[in-house]
Formats: structure tokens, sequence, C-alpha cells
């Protein structure tokens, strides 16, 4: 898309309900494609739980950023992606860093107050201070990126439309395993009975046994854990789905576990059919490329550094690398794969877009990604273009894929189970010949190196692929 301020006057300006991180990449990334936008931003009129200033983007919690590390970590390549196609969030973030070794940190007011001065100073925007309740029907092109402290008028608003009944509740989130580092010599695929289930083979699951022993010991770990707590605003939120987590289900009896998400019944080992598991953990492929797995009724509300000692204690996990750990918190998104087109829209009404958690993503960056994203989908739409959503090779099209289809549904027939995610390497397709041997000519083993140039290799078809998709919108943009 090219800039051409002269004709913004025949545009209607688009709106932007939410001024966080991802309203406010998108209200710019909008001016910058040349059309008008009206920001819209409830505080201070009305405050949020979390929230202290009156800034545009303001971080509620962590002042970083994450991983910097363009070529080993997918938010660090995530971060240059965006650099690369103009973002005022990664601008803001770059100019107002604190030391944090190879995280990008910053100051968290001064990243704020920067990004509030540009988008003041931008003539094509206008901020609006007031709550947006419901967007007026004459709205006809708005994103809606309030967040996961969504106020609860526009909840109901968008629960309605939607038919979703309940947006806001506590996500007990399960771990996600990267496939490639479960261990095969001691856990196998079967299906419970060998079932194959609606799009099942009947090998569906991966499953880690085991002894009465082993799993006594994970009993008391669970049990001995160090865990998270509500904060206050949290308290009357009910659990999505009724599902407790794991450590709870401990708390009512030893046994329960085994008789819930980890039991054995109708699951055979071939290695020894004759020893029966006393207990097993299953892992589910969760998304369309069979490379991230989660653990089926594992969540939890375990500190992160507790969720990796304890998993690991599983047989077959020992080496695990976790995609997403598990989570408790309050959150407010939409089952996206299922409402969702390709560019954000709403099926049901493709007036609205959604960018930011509520679409289902976490993290600073990512929101601010899909804000991108949504931006430039709707500023092609304004100008009678056509934008096709970046490569899915690349961090931002691996995202924008799991947020409106990378999903699958369980296989088992049971609910769906989309939860929101940090880009990750799991994310994306895997390299078409994958990494064998180093610079030397030397063949990799199972280990770290091969691990890191794996990631690297991606890391460097995504930025190529970058490139070319945005050249190929510019050339559009020039015809």
């Amino acid at each position: 898309m090219t800039l051409d301020r002269a004709i913004t006057a025949k545009f209607v300006p688009i709106h932007i309900v939410g001024g966080g991180l991802s309203g406010s990449e998108a209200a710019w990334q909008l001016a910058r494609a040349g059309v008008p936008v009206i920001l819209h931003e409830m505080r201070p009129l009305r405050e949020t739980a979390a929230h202290k200033t009156d800034f545009y983007a303001e971080l509620v919690c962590s002042n970083s950023f994450r991983s910097d590390d363009a070529a080993a970590n997918a938010v660090g390549l995530l971060h240059e992606e965006m650099r690369r196609l103009g973002s005022l969030i990664m601008r803001a973030a770059d100019a107002n860093q604190v030391p944090a070794g190879g995280a990008l940190a910053v100051d968290r007011d001064g990243f704020s107050s920067a990004v509030t001065e540009a988008l003041k100073a931008e003539p094509l925007i206008t901020l609006e201070r007031g709550e947006v309740t419901v967007p007026p029907a004459d709205w006809d092109s708005v994103i809606i990126a309030t967040g996961p402290l969504t106020s609860p008028d526009l909840a109901a608003a968008v629960a309605q439309r939607t038919g979703e009944t309940q947006l806001a509740f506590f996500d007990a989130i399960a771990p996600i395993v990267h496939r490639e580092s479960i261990d095969m010599d001691k856990a196998w695929f079967q299906s419970r009975y060998d079932k194959a289930g609606p799009g099942g083979s009947g090998a569906d699951y991966i499953n880690c046994p085991l002894s009465r022993e082993q799993y006594d010991a994970f009993i008391d770990a669970l049990l001995a854990g160090d865990k998270t707590s509500f904060k206050e605003w949290e308290a009357n939120t009910p659990y999505f789905n009724g599902c407790l987590p794991i450590e709870v289900m401990a708390e009512r009896g030893r046994e329960t576990l085994r008789h819930g998400p980890m039991k054995p019944f109708g699951l055979t080992n071939p290695r020894s059919p004759e020893q029966k598991p006393y207990a097993v953990v299953q892992l589910r492929q969760d998304n369309k490329l069979g490379t991230l797995f989660n653990m089926v009724g594992f969540q939890t509300k375990l500190k992160h550094g507790e969720q990796v000692r304890i998993f690991r204690t599983i047989p077959g996990l020992e080496n695990a690398e976790f995609a997403r750990l598990g989570g408790l918190h309050r959150n407010t998104f939409l089952n996206s794969p299922k409402l969702l087109d390709e560019t954000l829209r709403l099926k049901a009404n493709p007036a609205w877009r959604f960018a930011g958690q509520i679409t289902g993503c976490e993290g600073y960056v990512e929101s601010a990604a899909v804000g991108l994203m949504a931006a430039r989908f709707a500023a092609a739409e304004r100008r009678g273009e056509t934008l096709m959503p970046p490569p899915p090779t690349t961090a931002h099209g691996a995202l924008l894929a799991h947020i409106t289809g990378g999903h699958i549904e369980t296989i088992d027939g049971g609910a769906s189970s989309f939860q929101p995610m940090n880009v990750n390497f799991g994310l994306f397709p895997p390299i078409t010949e994958p990494v064998a041997f180093d610079k030397d000519g030397r063949k990799y083993g199972r280990g770290s190196a091969k691990n890191v140039a794996r990631k690297g290799a991606l890391s460097a078809r995504a930025l190529a692929d970058l490139a070319q998709w945005m050249n190929g919108t510019k050339a559009d943009a020039a015809e």
C-alpha cells in the first residue's frame, strides 16, 4: 500500500475501539496507509482494574517484550518483522529500551508516552475518549481491540453478535509441548480402546506411562508445588467449561487424577503389553501441522518453573520443550477459528474486525502484531484493494493462521479447546529440508545445536518470505 494523502478526503474514517498496544498499532498503520481513523479509548472516563494512567499502549504487567533474538527466537523474529513493517510499537520500544540482557525491555512510562505523543501528532488520527458499548450501525468498518479487560457492556454486545454465551472466564490452560521433544522410545501413539472418533485414526494420542511409584511421586510434587494466586478483581470469574486445575483435582484425593485425565484404561504399551501402566498422561495434536501436542486435561495454576520441573518427571517428557506452559487467569477472547475469517473479520458481521488479545493471542508484541495486520486488511479494503494474508512461514502469518484456523477440533468429539498462545516456532510449517549438517559438514546429533540451526533456518525463511510478500503488496498498490 502506498501513502497518498491527497486522496484521503474521500475515505470515511475507520473506527478503532481500544487504545492498548493493538489498537494503537492499528491506528498508526491505518494512518500510514493514508486512511483516516478515529481511535476510541474509554480511560480515564471509565477506568479498568489494572490500568494506572491515561496513556495509550500502557503496559499493565511486565515491561519486557521478551527475547529480541531474531535468529533463534520466534518473538524476536516477530520483533524484526514488525520493524520492517513500520511498527509504531517497535519504534517506541527501541527508543525507550532499558538493559535486559538478550531481551527487549522498556521504560514503561517512556514507552507509553512515546506512543501517545506519536498518535497525537498524526493528522489522520482522531483521538476520542469515552466508552463504546456497542459500535453504531453506521460504522461500516471498526476494529475492536479491547483486550482481556473488555468492558462488560461491550463484551455482552460481542457475545450477542457472535452467539458465544460467555467471553470472560478463568481459562485454566494446559501446557503445549513441541512434538519433536517427546521421547517416543518411552511414549507411544494410541487412542483409548483404539477408538478412531471423528477425524481420528485410532492412534491419535501420544501416551506417557507411569508406574505406581512414579504416579505417587507426581501427586506429591503437584500438591507441594508453588502455585499462582487470584488477583482481587478476578475473584468472581468462573472457570472455563468447568475445567479444574490438575492440582485442585489432586487435592480431592490421590486417585482422582488416575480416574480422570490420567486414567490408564483402554491403553496398552506395545513395549510391555503384559504390564499395564498405573497411570497415563496423554497428549493430543493441537495444530494442523502436527508440530504441537497439548497435555490432555493438564490445565494448571502451578508457577512456570514448577511446571517445567514437575512435568519433566513424566516418562517421555524428560526433555520436553514447551511451546506454552499452563496458566490460570481472567481472559476475554473469541473462538476465533470458528468466528473470524482470514482477514480477522467477524463472519456474522464483516463490518467488525478484531485485533489483539481478544482474538486469542498472548503477549504485548503478539497483540500489536495482530493490530498491525487487522489495520492493513482494513486499509486495503477501504482503498478498494485486496491484501492477501502474509505467508504462514512468517511470524505474522503463523500467528494469524493459529488465530483464524490453525487449531484443530478435538478428535474425540469433545468441546473445542482453542486457547490463547504466544508466537512460537511450533506454529510455523516445518522447513522442507530439515537441517542435518553444520556449516563444516558435520552431522548434527539430537542436541541443542541442531535445534538452534533449525530455528535459524525457520527465521531466515520467514524474513525472505516477508520481503517477497511486502514487495508483492507494494507492486499491487502501485498498479
